[in-house]
C-alpha cells in the first residue's frame, strides 16, 4: 500500500494523449487552460458515446485513454469498481481517503483489498491529524461544521491527492439519490479540472449485489449490520426499514453530501 499526505504528491508521470496533441499558438500561451479545455471536450463527447456501454466498457476506455493517469477512488464501502477496474488493468492505483474518523470495519475493507485484489491502493491523509483539527477549530468539528469537516478532511486531501492524474472513477450511482440522479457514465469534474467517471452510474443496488455475488467482490462488514451507505463514524448511523439507502449520513442534517461530489 503506498500511502501519501496530500501536502506532497508531484508525480508526474505519463500524460494523457488528450495534453499531448499538437499546440495552437493559444496552447503556447496557456498550456494548462488548452489541455483543461481538450479533456473537457473528450469527457463530454466520451459520455455521449458510452452511455449504453458496459461497466467494464467504460473502464476499458479509460484505462485506454488515460493509461497510468487514471485512478479509481473508493470509500470501501464495496470494491465493485476496484474489481472492474482491476479486469481492465491489472495493478491499477485504488485511492483510499482516510479521514481519520473511519469504523474499523472500512479500515479492514482497505486492508483486505489491497491483500486479495490486483489494485494498487494509495491511502491519502488530510494535513491535519483530528487531534491538531480539534486543537485549532475545537473538538467535534463535524457535529458543529459538518460542511467544513468534510471540507478539511474530504475534499481539500482528495483534491490535492488527484494532482498527479487526468481522470478519475467513481462508484456514483443514479439510483441512489435525487442529487445523483443525472450522474454521466462519462463527465468533467470542472472543480478539479479532470475527467470524471462512472461506470456503475445506470446500476441498481440490485445489480451490484449480482456482481458482487457472481464474482466474490468483498464488502464492508457494516452493510450486513444495518448501515446501508458507510462513511465516517460519528456522520453515519443504521438505517430503519424503508428508509432511503442515505438516510443514514448526517441524520438529522440537512446535509446530504460530503462535497466530493459536488
Amino acid at each position: 500500500m503506498t500511502a501519501v499526505q496530500t501536502d506532497s504528491d508531484s508525480d508526474t508521470s505519463e500524460s494523457t494523449d488528450v495534453s499531448s496533441t499538437d499546440v495552437s499558438s493559444t496552447d503556447a500561451a496557456d498550456p494548462d487552460a488548452a489541455k483543461r479545455a481538450r479533456l473537457k471536450a473528450l469527457a463530454e463527447q466520451a459520455g455521449r458515446d458510452l452511455e449504453d456501454a458496459s461497466a467494464l466498457e467504460i473502464l476499458q476506455w479509460a484505462v485506454d485513454t488515460f493509461g497510468k493517469r487514471f485512478c479509481v477512488t473508493s470509500s470501501m464501502e464495496d470494491a465493485v469498481v476496484a474489481h472492474l477496474a482491476s479486469r481492465a488493468r491489472p495493478g491499477v492505483d485504488v485511492v483510499f481517503l482516510d479521514t481519520g474518523y473511519h469504523f474499523p470495519e472500512t479500515i479492514g475493507t482497505r486492508d483486505a483489498v489491497e491483500a486479495v485484489m490486483d489494485v494498487n491502493v494509495i491511502t491519502i491523509t488530510p494535513r491535519q491529524t483530528v487531534a491538531e483539527q480539534d486543537a485549532e477549530y475545537g473538538p467535534k468539528l463535524h457535529d458543529r461544521d459538518p460542511d467544513l469537516c468534510c471540507f478539511l478532511r474530504k475534499v481539500k486531501p482528495l483534491e490535492e491527492g488527484l494532482t498527479r492524474f487526468d481522470a478519475w472513477a467513481t462508484g456514483l450511482r443514479r439510483d441512489e439519490s435525487p442529487t445523483r440522479a443525472n450522474t454521466p457514465v462519462v463527465g468533467w469534474d470542472d472543480k478539479r479540472g479532470k475527467v470524471k467517471i462512472s461506470p456503475i452510474a445506470r446500476w441498481t443496488q440490485d445489480d451490484v449485489d449480482a456482481y458482487v455475488a457472481e464474482h466474490g467482490v468483498l464488502t464492508n462488514p457494516l452493510l450486513m449490520d444495518g448501515y446501508a451507505s458507510v462513511g465516517c463514524a460519528p456522520c453515519t448511523r443504521r438505517v430503519a426499514p424503508g428508509e432511503d439507502a442515505r438516510a443514514g449520513r448526517w441524520a438529522g442534517n440537512t446535509k446530504t453530501e460530503c462535497g466530493l461530489h459536488l
